[in-house]
């Protein structure tokens, strides 16, 4: 779905995201207004995953074409430059699908809706790359996306005015077709 159509349902989506990430409720506005500024992102894009039997969204991702001025971008190109150099985060960062939310209902986690939903989000993309930042610990977040070709480009990076630790992780598009498989 478009822009238009993800703002359409984005008190849905915004629900899936507390469910499945337990923010503090006092972050949920800035939340909101983050993921309705994405939608204005160039070739903007959301997948969701539907449950037909209970006619509601079990899960969705989005993503959209990074570029220069979009704080995301900016921050973490910026640090892969800074450790890495400019050839490299230009490697990564100058052609790439930026994967800002992937997320799955607590009760449809592990039946492959999250990597079949990546593959979606990823298929027929026209950039070299896409990217993405999760937390940096063993999650099952983590886990899908090395499983689906993500490899680390830095570790133990944390943001601007924050303190968790994260990884940004990267991969070549399209997608390796044996991971598509194995979804």
């Amino acid at each position: 779905m478009g822009p238009d159509q993800f703002r359409a349902v984005l008190d849905t989506v915004l629900e899936i995201y507390t469910v499945a990430m337990r923010p503090p409720s006092d972050q949920l506005a800035g939340r909101m207004a983050i993921m309705r500024n994405h939608a204005t992102y160039p070739d903007f894009d959301c997948v969701l995953a539907e449950d037909t039997q209970a006619s509601g969204i079990a899960g969705f991702a989005y993503g959209f074409h990074g570029g220069q001025g979009q704080w995301w971008h900016d921050v973490v190109r910026g640090a892969l430059q800074d450790r890495a150099g400019p050839v490299v985060a230009e490697d990564w960062f100058g052609d790439a699908l930026e994967i800002a939310e992937v997320h799955v209902r607590p009760e449809y986690q592990g039946q492959g809706i999250g990597r079949r939903m990546i593959h979606t989000l990823c298929e027929g993309r026209p950039e070299r790359t896409a990217v993405l930042s999760t937390h940096d610990a063993p999650t099952v977040a983590r886990h899908l996306y090395r499983d689906v070709g993500f490899a680390d480009l830095m570790t133990r990076f944390v943001f601007p005015g924050g303190y968790e630790e994260y990884v940004i992780a990267g991969v070549r598009l399209p997608l390796s077709e044996r991971a598509a498989r194995e979804g």
